[in-house]
């Protein structure tokens, strides 16, 4: 029963689609940057060309050879410090690498609400886009307008008054009264036309 129940209510959860208009909602967005990114790239493009025709190239291959260099030296002290830093008793490696699961489970779980949290905000997004190609936004305003003005009175619809007798008819009488057929109409009758 759980499972069925589960079931209908994966199949019947409209977050999933929302997020996918939320998705693509968002990719619209960021496609309409693309154009000013291209001419911004095309505007910096002969400047950048004309510095990198300009350097010597024995200037750059001595940064280079200097960067490189000191790279070299660094993870070399680096090694040489992590060597002589290690611990080998096997206690020590033990704990350490138990408290790193653990920092590893908790990052993991962090995460995982991060994404959810992400996923639900793109949903969100989704769901309003939604409404707004539907034309629904028109609902959200005014619910947000009774927000805002919490003073302003809301317009009652006045029901029809009801007859006395069915007033002073008590409630049991009403569920217990048999309900009548609605009328039909006789069908139309089809009729021949004569033969000649």
């Amino acid at each position: 029963m759980a499972i069925t129940d589960d079931i209908r209510k994966a199949a019947t959860d409209p977050t999933p689609l929302y997020f996918l208009a939320g998705t693509a909602d968002l990719a619209v967005q960021q496609a309409r940057k693309v154009p000013g990114i291209v001419e911004q790239i095309r505007a910096e493009a002969p400047a950048r060309i004309e510095t990198v025709k300009n350097m010597d190239a024995n200037t750059v291959q001595e940064k280079a050879a200097s960067r490189a260099k000191e790279a070299q030296e660094t993870i070399q002290t680096r090694v040489t410090d992590f060597i002589s830093t290690l611990d080998t008793d096997l206690k020590k490696l033990g704990e350490s690498a138990q408290d790193l699961a653990l920092r590893g489970v908790g990052v993991a779980a962090e995460y995982a609400v991060k994404a959810r949290e992400t996923y639900e905000k793109v949903a969100e997004h989704g769901e309003q886009t939604v409404r707004t190609w539907r034309g629904e936004a028109a609902d959200g305003i005014e619910e947000l307008a009774v927000v805002v003005e919490p003073d302003a009175q809301p317009v009652q619809i006045k029901e029809e008054p009801k007859p006395a007798a069915a007033a002073a008819e008590p409630a049991a009488a009403r569920k217990t009264a048999p309900k009548k057929a609605p009328l039909r109409k006789p069908a139309a009758k089809k009729t021949t036309p004569p033969t000649k």
